[in-house]
């Protein structure tokens, strides 16, 4: 089983309050990333031009706005999001009908999450949840395979929403750090 994913974390408030550029401190932080490991933002602002530097070097990301009108960025490396799964997995199509099927396009991040991981402790191994999110729940990912949940997702014909089924692992089949 994959391991969650871990995040070095830099708040660059304090850089840009005494009038310092804090790109440098940033791309010093990602270079000194290990392989799968995860980079935690926090700013005054949405850092939108940030966003296409950090495609260009692999991740993916998610935003949240703070209490104090900042914002947290979590940026995600996407080979950790392509997880392998192994070959014990019993293949989607020979899963059972969904036993939840749950509309969260309306949540913002981690509402999805959150909803999902309380549903899928309480249905029984070999359960499967169909759910409906407004994004890729790329911190979903490996909280679900570190659980010993399998799952599938794409996104609809129209790119607009993401579909996902989650089936329920064996506790005893968990995965553990």
């Amino acid at each position: 089983m994959i391991m969650a994913i871990g995040f070095k974390t830099l708040d660059v408030r304090p850089i840009l309050a005494s009038g310092g550029e804090p790109f440098q401190a940033i791309m010093g932080t990602v270079d000194d990333l290990a392989p799968g490991e995860g980079f935690r933002l926090i700013a005054p602002f949405r850092p939108q031009p940030l966003f296409s530097v950090m495609e260009r070097r692999g991740f993916d990301y998610e935003l949240e706005e703070l209490p104090d009108g900042g914002f947290e960025v979590r940026f995600l490396p996407k080979e950790a999001i392509n997880l392998q799964h192994s070959e014990d997995v019993v293949s989607p199509d020979l899963w059972p009908e969904p036993s939840i099927d749950l509309d969260l396009s309306d949540l913002d991040p981690p509402e999805p999450m959150v909803r999902l991981l309380a549903e899928a402790e309480r249905l029984d191994p070999g359960e499967v949840i169909f759910a409906v999110l407004s994004r890729e729940p790329l911190f979903l990912f490996p909280e679900l395979t570190r659980r010993g949940h399998q799952w599938v997702g794409n996104f609809d014909a129209g790119g607009t929403f993401y579909r996902i089924m989650i089936r329920v692992g064996d506790e005893e089949n968990e995965g553990h750090d």
